[in-house]
Order: structure tokens, then sequence, then C-alpha cells
């Protein structure tokens, strides 16, 4: 059994999506980011960065159990784990991991920013909502040159870059992009949604989805954009 430490955000649905489309089995445990969980010690014990998600992997290798945090490495360990979304041959792998690298490093910061400058910031400063919206645009430019040369985003096999992308791709107009303007991800982004296992991914935690796109209130600003972040924990 694997114990998954997530909440209903891009991050925390790519291992939603992974263990759904793998069947492993697991069980969640709802990670209240607005509320403050993530910084609860025994949290940190799984998660020393304080973010979702984590998990626990009670037969891990060797049958001896296993913590995991980011959710790049969580992927890798569970297509390890599954054997599953991740080619064996050695040039598609590499491939693949060189474009899970690529939404870890790109799409994941540089999306977030633009999340946050668009939506949350308390001030609407121009220079940060567009330079974050221009560079949303140009990652989105980048992986719709690529889809115009393979199916997936890895190569002509679906595989956890997909997995890894496709959760940061939803509600794109959030972030200033009009995916009507990149054809190629469109049919890819029709396509992996259309995955029963995705579809069932996304609605983990739906429970309190609603309540994390709400509005933040002084408190749960703090907690996710202030001070609280950064104190010692």
């Amino acid at each position: 059994m694997i114990d998954v430490y997530s909440w209903p955000t891009p991050n925390g649905h790519k291992i939603h999506i992974m263990l759904e489309e793998t069947g492993l089995k697991y069980r969640v445990h709802g990670i209240n980011i607005r509320a403050g969980d993530q910084f609860k010690p025994e949290f940190l014990k799984i998660s020393p960065n304080h973010r979702i998600p984590a998990i626990v992997d009670h037969e891990g290798p060797d049958g001896k159990p296993i913590a995991l945090f980011e959710s790049g490495a969580i992927l890798l360990y569970l297509a390890s784990k599954s054997g599953k979304f991740l080619p064996q041959d050695l040039h598609l792998r590499w491939s693949c991991v060189q474009w899970l690298m690529w939404q870890m490093g790109g799409v994941g910061p540089m999306f977030g920013q633009a999340n946050h400058f668009r939506s949350y910031s308390r001030e609407k400063l121009a220079y940060p909502i567009e330079r974050y919206t221009n560079e949303a645009n140009r990652l989105t430019r980048v992986l719709d040159k690529r889809l115009g040369e393979t199916r997936y985003a890895g190569c002509d096999e679906y595989s956890i870059a997909d997995i890894a992308i496709f959760p940061w791709m939803r509600n794109s107009e959030r972030r200033g992009v009009n995916l009507e303007e990149y054809a190629n991800v469109k049919r890819w982004f029709a396509e992996i949604g259309a995955r029963p296992a995705v579809q069932r991914g996304v609605q983990v935690l739906a429970e309190v989805q609603a309540a994390n796109q709400a509005p933040h209130d002084a408190k749960s600003w703090e907690i996710m954009f202030g001070k609280v972040q950064f104190e010692r924990h």
C-alpha cells in the first residue's frame, strides 16, 4: 500500500493520475496547504521541503518502506515499481526523462509564477504579469512544436512526461494561454484528457476542490504566499 500526502493541485494530480494509470494500491491523505498542514512535524518528516506531494510506499525496494518527495522523483519511482510509462529502449527512455525534467524545471515554476502574479498577488504588477505570461506562452510553443514531431511529449508512447505536463496545461486561460492557438497541444490535451485513469486522477480530493479554488482570505494568503512559509519549521 502507498500512502499519498497530497492536495488537488497540478503537482498533486500528477501522482494521482500515475497511480490510477498503474493500478497500484494507494490511499490519499489530504494536506490542506491553505491551512498550513504542510508545516506540521509529521509531514515534514516525509517532505522536508514542506511541499506536496509526498508518498510512503510500505512495500518499497527489498520490501522495506520508502518515503519520497518531489513529484518528478515520485513519478520515476512509480514507473520503476510498476514497469509502466517509461520505455525500456534507452533512447526513448532518456527522451521521456528530459521532457519530465523540462516540466519540472520550466513549466511548473514558470506557470506557477504566472498563476501567482495574475491571480494571487496583492498588487497587480505589470512587469511580472507580462514576463510570466510571455514565458507560459513560450513554453507552450515549445511543447506545440514538439507535439508536431511526436504523438506524445517524450516519444510516440504515452509516458510519465505526459503525466507530468498534462495537469499544468489545465485551466490554461489563467496563465494567459489560449490553447486554440496551439493546435498540436490542443490535440494532445484532448487525447490525454479522454483517458479514464486521467479522468479519475483529477477527481482525487474532488471534495475539497471548490474550497481550493476559492479566493484566499488573509490567513490562507499569509500561509501560501506570506511570511509563514519562510519561518523555521
